[in-house]
């Protein structure tokens, strides 16, 4: 087997074990809807119990510990679990492989590997995995397990089943150290766009539970209740969007620079670059907005999720379907 067979095999494998993990972290958020429903059914059998008169207080007191010992048990946000610790565990082991796979498309190719479609998902997966790995060591994170795992997995086979491609060599407009730097920040970017897109998904989620009547809709996506108030999901979601607004304003300086060098202007308002500006006009609409204007709640959290569709429409959609200079699918 050469090295490109090797990376297809060990990709492959890291996908496998992305999906036990993305069903790990899935249990995890199952659990936890379940201890938040056994917990409201104690409080609510403990408050029927005290409106009745009999036996009020003994009743009340007994359910209320049960639901207490529960809440403590599972529905903490930070609560021990076994699942998430398998999820996490599964998520290194795969990432490792994925990493692998990345290198020995690399080593196949002779150069970085991120010249086409089907690399720029491997490479792109990974920094979106290894900037949720970091941030776990500094911030309890995981219950973003499944939405992450899930991405990936669902981008990799995509990108395995529809944008493979045989190793080949760089056209000359790529043959550029810039290559290296302008396509790594981008992806680099993107990672922390999409954990920040995740949060802010949540912090809607949220939202609309903090914002309801006491015992209205609660049964709706009940593990919300476990997590971060709506306001730290929105603080978390605002520092790794700012990092990724950092790493997207270099990308397009760094663009335009090598546009420059590849074809002598600096800006040809080809579709890729018109696109890759409007993501940056959105994230500094987001940044702008909030810091200035005092946006805070749903109104940030939307700004965030239309700034990544943006990220996906520039990655999935002006990459395959629109033609310029910018054409290196490879498809």
């Amino acid at each position: 087997m050469n090295p490109d067979e090797f990376s297809i095999l060990s990709l492959y494998s890291a996908m496998g074990l992305y999906a036990l993990a993305f069903i790990a972290f899935s249990i995890d958020l199952a659990r936890r809807s379940s201890a938040v429903g056994d917990a409201q059914g104690a409080a609510q059998l403990a408050a029927e119990s005290a409106s009745s008169g009999a036996a009020a207080s003994g009743s009340t007191i007994t359910l209320t510990r049960i639901s207490a010992r529960i809440t403590n048990d599972v529905v903490t946000p930070y609560g021990r679990s076994a699942s998430l610790r398998v999820g996490v565990s599964l998520t290194l082991l795969a990432w490792a492989l994925h990493l692998a796979a990345t290198v020995l498309r690399g080593i196949a190719a002779e150069r970085v590997p991120w010249a086409n479609m089907y690399e720029f998902a491997m490479t792109g997966t990974l920094l979106i995995m290894t900037v949720f790995l970091i941030v776990l060591t500094r911030a309890d994170l995981r219950f973003l397990g499944t939405f992450v795992t899930g991405l990936v997995l669902l981008l990799l086979g995509i990108a395995a089943l529809r944008y493979y491609v045989e190793v080949a060599p760089l056209p000359p407009a790529l043959q550029s150290a810039w290559l290296v730097i302008h396509v790594f920040v981008a992806s680099l970017g993107t990672g922390f766009f999409a954990l920040g897109f995740a949060l802010s998904t949540v912090q809607l989620l949220q939202f609309r539970r903090e914002s309801l009547v006491a015992g209205t809709k609660a049964t709706l996506l009940r593990f919300v209740a476990t997590l971060p108030s709506s306001a730290t999901l929105e603080n978390f979601a605002y520092r790794l969007n700012i990092i990724g607004f950092i790493l997207w304003t270099f990308t397009l300086m760094a663009g335009s620079v090598w546009a420059e060098q590849s074809w002598g202007r600096y800006w040809g308002w080809d579709i890729k670059e018109v696109w890759t500006f409007i993501i940056w006009v959105i994230y500094a609409g987001y940044i702008h907005a909030r810091a200035t204007r005092g946006w805070r709640g749903s109104r940030s959290a939307w700004l965030a999720i239309i700034g990544f569709s943006a990220v996906l429409f520039n990655f999935g959609i002006v990459n395959v379907f629109f033609k310029g200079l910018h054409s290196y699918s490879g498809l």
